[in-house]
C-alpha cells in the first residue's frame, strides 16, 4: 500500500514545521522514525474506567490488541474516550451515550488514524462507540471484553438476572443483610460484563451478528486466556483491514443489521438492542425501523438457553459452541454471502460449526422456546409503537386487560408502590410516566417495576408493566416498554389515569387503551401538556435534541456521518 493513501501520512508525511510538529512530540514516547514513514497506525480505542467495572481489565486487554498490531506491521496508538458504566452512572449511562459516541466520533476524526479497533464491553460502551466509528467511516472492527464467569451462591450458579430475584426475597425477608451481602460478591467474582445475556452480551452478541468482530467474540469469558489470543488476533487483522480498506460502510449493509435481528431473537436479546441498532443504523445511512424488528425477529424461535429467557449463561454458550454454531443451526434464515470484517463471508465463518451441548444451544427443529425476538405493539396508547420481550414474559399474561395502576414518575413509584393501601391486584396493569428519553431524562432502567410486596406475599411473580422507559436486559416479565411517543413529549401516555382499562394482545401485536378521542380531548384541555423548562448544559441539549425511542434517541444532528477528511492543519 502506497504511502499516500495511508490517512496518516496527511499528519505524519509532511515535510518542514507542520511534520517536524506532528512527529516530534509522539517520539517522546519512544517511537522510532520508521513508524512515521507509512505504518498503518491503528487507534485502539479504549473504554477502560475504574469507575466501569465491566470494562477494568481492559488495560491489560490492550496490550494483546498492540502486540497484534505491531506483528502485522501496524503503528498502535491507544486512546481514552468517555466510559459509561452501567452500575454506577446516575441518573442513567443512556443520558450520555450520545456525548460518548460524539466523543468517539470526534477523537478518530481528528486524528491521524487508518484505522480503529473499537474496545467496548459495559452495555452503552458498545453502542457509543460503533455510532461514532461510523460517523467517520474508517476500516474499524470491535473487541468485546466478555462476560464475567458465572457465580456461585448457596450451592447454586448464579448471575445478573438473580439481582431481581434476590431484591423480592430480601423484601418479603427470605435473605438476611448479611446472605444479600454474600450474595453480592458470589456473584461478581471475575472481571467482565454481565454474565446473562443482558445488554452487554446482547450487544457482544449484535457486533458478532453483524459482522463487526472476529468469530466467537460474544461468548469468550473475560477471565479465559482465549480473549486475550482473539484481541491479538484483532490487532492483526485490522492492519489488513486498512490494506483492503474495508470500511465500515462495506459490512454494515441492510442485509448485515437483518441477520442481526434474527441472531438476537434466538438468543433471547435484550430489548435495548432495538433502540442500539436503530441508532447505529442512522448513522450508517441504513433505513431501518420498528417494524424490522418484528418482521425480521418472526419465524425465529430462542435457540439459546441462556438467561434471562433461559436457564444457563454467556459462557455456557461458549463451551456449546458458541454463537457460529448457533447461527449455523439457523444458516437459512441467514445472509450467509455478506462480508465481515475478517474478510470471509457470514457463511464461511459459521460453516461446520458443530453443537457441543444440546441444553445449551438448541436447532431449529426443537427449539427451546417457540417465542423470541421482539414483539412491536401498537394501538392508540403507542402510535409509534412500543417493544416487548416475549421470551421473557409470561404466555398467561399476554393477553390480558386490566385496570391502569397510574404512577407519575419514578419518585411517585418508589414513594407508593409498597403502600398497603395501594389499589392494586394481580389484574391490574401498571403504568409508569415520565421516564423516556425527555422525561427521566436519559430513558432508565426502570421499566421492569417491581411487584408491590403486598402482592409478592400472595404469591404473584409477574403483571402486564407498561412505561416509555427501557428495561435492563438482564431483567424479566411481561414490560411494555420504550411507548411513544413519551408521556415528556406530549404522547397519549402523559393523560392515562387510574381505573383506565388498558388490554394488551401479543399475539395482535396490539395496546389498546379503552378511553375514546373525546374522553382525551377533555383530558388534555383540563390538563395541558406542559414541556420541560429549559436547563442548562448537555442535559439541556439531550432534552432539547434527542429523537424519541422508536427512532433510536440519538440527537438529531447527529444522524448520518461527516466521513473521515480533515482539510486544515492545526499550526
Amino acid at each position: 500500500m502506497s504511502e499516500q493513501k495511508l490517512r496518516s501520512q496527511q499528519w505524519f508525511g509532511k515535510t518542514g514545521k507542520d511534520g517536524f510538529i506532528y512527529r516530534a512530540w509522539m517520539k517522546n514516547q519512544g517511537i522510532p522514525d520508521d513508524y512515521f514513514q507509512g505504518k498503518p497506525v491503528i487507534g485502539i480505542c479504549n473504554t477502560w474506567s475504574e469507575l466501569t467495572p465491566c470494562n477494568a481489565h481492559f488495560r491489560e486487554l490492550a496490550e494483546f490488541v498492540k502486540k497484534g498490531v505491531i506483528e502485522a506491521g501496524g503503528f498502535p496508538v491507544e486512546f481514552p474516550v468517555m466510559s459509561l458504566g452501567e452500575t454506577l452512572i446516575k441518573p442513567t449511562a443512556m443520558l450520555y451515550r450520545n456525548l460518548a459516541s460524539m466523543d468517539v466520533e470526534e477523537s478518530i476524526r481528528a486524528n491521524p488514524i487508518d484505522g480503529v479497533v473499537l474496545m467496548c464491553g459495559c452495555d452503552k460502551t458498545t453502542p457509543s462507540l460503533v455510532m461514532g466509528a461510523c460517523s467517520v467511516d474508517l476500516p474499524s472492527l470491535v473487541i468485546s471484553g466478555g462476560p464475567m464467569m458465572k457465580g456461585k451462591f448457596k450451592g447454586k450458579e448464579i448471575g445478573t438476572s438473580d439481582v431481581w430475584r434476590f431484591a423480592e426475597a430480601y423484601k418479603l425477608g427470605e435473605l438476611s443483610q448479611s446472605e444479600f451481602i454474600e450474595a453480592e460478591a458470589c456473584m461478581a467474582r471475575t472481571p467482565g460484563h454481565c454474565a446473562v445475556m443482558g445488554t452487554a452480551s446482547t450487544m457482544a452478541t449484535m457486533v458478532e451478528a453483524l459482522g463487526l468482530s472476529l468469530p466467537q467474540n460474544a461468548a469468550i469469558p473475560a477471565a479465559d486466556v482465549r480473549r486475550k489470543v482473539l484481541a491479538q488476533h484483532s490487532g492483526r487483522r485490522i492492519v489488513e483491514m486498512v490494506k483492503e480498506d474495508l470500511k465500515l460502510s462495506k459490512v454494515l449493509t441492510r442485509e448485515a443489521f437483518e441477520n442481526a435481528i434474527r441472531v438476537n431473537a434466538a438468543t433471547g436479546g435484550s430489548t435495548n438492542f432495538v433502540i442500539h441498532l436503530l441508532a447505529i443504523a442512522g448513522r450508517i445511512g441504513v433505513e431501518l425501523d420498528l417494524n424490522d424488528f418484528d418482521k425480521f425477529s418472526k419465524q425465529i424461535p430462542l435457540l439459546a438457553n441462556i438467561q434471562p429467557s433461559g436457564e444457563h449463561f454467556m459462557e455456557d454458550l461458549y463451551y456449546a459452541g458458541g454463537l457460529p454454531a448457533l447461527m449455523n443451526q439457523m444458516k437459512e434464515f441467514l445472509h450467509t454471502g455478506i462480508i465481515t470484517v475478517n474478510g470471509k463471508t457470514v457463511g464461511e465463518n459459521i460453516a461446520n460449526t458443530p453443537i457441543y451441548d444440546s441444553k445449551i444451544i438448541s436447532t431449529m427443529e426443537n427449539p427451546f422456546k417457540p417465542d423470541s425476538g421482539i414483539a412491536v405493539v401498537k394501538g392508540n396508547l403507542a402510535p409509534n409503537g412500543a417493544v416487548v420481550k416475549p421470551s421473557a414474559a409470561s404466555p398467561e399474561l399476554y393477553k390480558h386487560r386490566g385496570k391502569a395502576v397510574v404512577f407519575e414518575n419514578i419518585e411517585d413509584y418508589h414513594a407508593r408502590i409498597d403502600l398497603p393501601d395501594l389499589d392494586i391486584d394481580s389484574t391490574s396493569v401498571m403504568v409508569l410516566k415520565n421516564v423516556g428519553p425527555k422525561g427521566y431524562p436519559g430513558m432508565a432502567e426502570v421499566g421492569n417495576m417491581g411487584i408491590p410486596k403486598k402482592l409478592l406475599e400472595k404469591g404473584v411473580k409477574d403483571m402486564v408493566r407498561i412505561s416509555d422507559g427501557r428495561m435492563s436486559g438482564t431483567g424479566f416479565g411481561t414490560v411494555v416498554l420504550h411507548v411513544s411517543p413519551e408521556s415528556a413529549a406530549g404522547g397519549p401516555l402523559n393523560w392515562v389515569q387510574n381505573g383506565d382499562y388498558i388490554a394488551l394482545d401479543l399475539d395482535n401485536r396490539s395496546i389498546h387503551w379503552e378511553v375514546s378521542e373525546e374522553e382525551l380531548e377533555a383530558r388534555k384541555l383540563a390538563q395541558p401538556f406542559q414541556a420541560q423548562a429549559h436547563i442548562r448544559g448537555y442535559v439541556g441539549l439531550f432534552i432539547d435534541r434527542v429523537s424519541q425511542a422508536h427512532e433510536g434517541a440519538d440527537f438529531d444532528f447527529l444522524k448520518g456521518g461527516s466521513g473521515s477528511i480533515v482539510t486544515r492543519d492545526s499550526h
